[in-house]
């Protein structure tokens, strides 16, 4: 492995890959590698428990646990959903629904103590989604959230997101709209914005890979700490989704076609950093 050094003067931007990897192997050894699930290092199917991360892209970041300071998931999936995709990659971290809960290395489950009292509130959710929405909407419950995809029938996207958002209302939840998808889940400040810029303070560099307008959050938060300390350098990395048009890909520095292209760009990266 290369030597490890305080690393220089971060690149301006517009980056190139290779000028984003080479600020990285000087500061390997402090730097976290985040990313999303679905959609990022697993495709988007349309039965959400069936999905597994792209093979090439665990062995990718299995690896790279070895060679950076940290590597961690940021989802909208439980824990628990994480941590059996994840079996095989024991040094990976992981931050479920959008960080109410998270799992460190070995260690246990920790969650939210605001979320916990919305557990039976969501159970109950879940119930009325399935007895009141109709054929074709597929009710997702994840304990401290539900989630109502609507991507094999795109037709009822109105009245999905529609009947969620009067819930919302009714309950006092809060809404997040994604692909094909619009969750419910606690009043509770947190998501993958609050995450990344917990998780970066003592970081001297960062990469967030996203595919979802959840995501942007994590590449502002990356913007923050660059503007707060001139050595830190993040990037921010878009995992192609042409379901909610541009927006996350003109957020990112580099723009990447698929989970499967991510597999082989993160395979590159280890070459470059070993």
């Amino acid at each position: 492995m290369r030597p490890i050094n305080a690393g220089g003067e971060p690149p301006t931007r517009p980056l190139t890959a290779e000028q984003a990897w080479r600020a990285t192997a000087d500061r390997a050894g402090r730097c976290v590698l985040f990313f999303d699930f679905d959609g990022t290092l697993a495709p988007v199917r349309d039965d959400p428990t069936t999905v597994e991360p792209a093979p090439k892209a665990l062995a990718a970041i299995t690896a790279l646990t070895e060679v950076v300071q940290r590597v961690a998931i940021v989802s909208a999936r439980p824990v628990e959903f994480l941590r059996d995709r994840f079996a095989g990659a024991p040094g990976v971290d992981l931050y479920g629904l959008y960080g109410l809960e998270h799992l460190h290395a070995s260690g246990e489950t920790i969650t939210e103590e605001a979320a916990l009292p919305f557990v039976p509130t969501m159970a109950e959710l879940a119930d009325h989604a399935r007895a009141e929405l109709p054929a074709g909407t597929l009710v997702e419950y994840k304990r401290l959230s539900v989630a109502l995809h609507y991507r094999t029938a795109p037709h009822l996207a109105e009245q999905v997101e529609r009947w969620g958002r009067d819930q919302a209302d009714r309950l006092g939840l809060r809404v997040q709209v994604g692909r094909m998808v619009l969750e419910l889940k606690p009043p509770v400040d947190r998501d993958k914005g609050m995450v990344i810029d917990e998780a970066v303070r003592d970081a001297g560099c960062a990469w967030y890979f996203g595919d979802d307008v959840s995501d942007i959050k994590a590449f502002a938060a990356l913007r923050a700490r660059e503007a707060v300390d001139p050595d830190f350098f993040g990037v921010c990395v878009a995992v192609a989704n042409p379901e909610t048009g541009d927006e996350v890909s003109t957020a990112a520095d580099l723009n990447i076609e698929s989970p499967e292209a991510l597999g082989d760009f993160l395979t590159e990266a280890l070459h470059r950093l070993t």
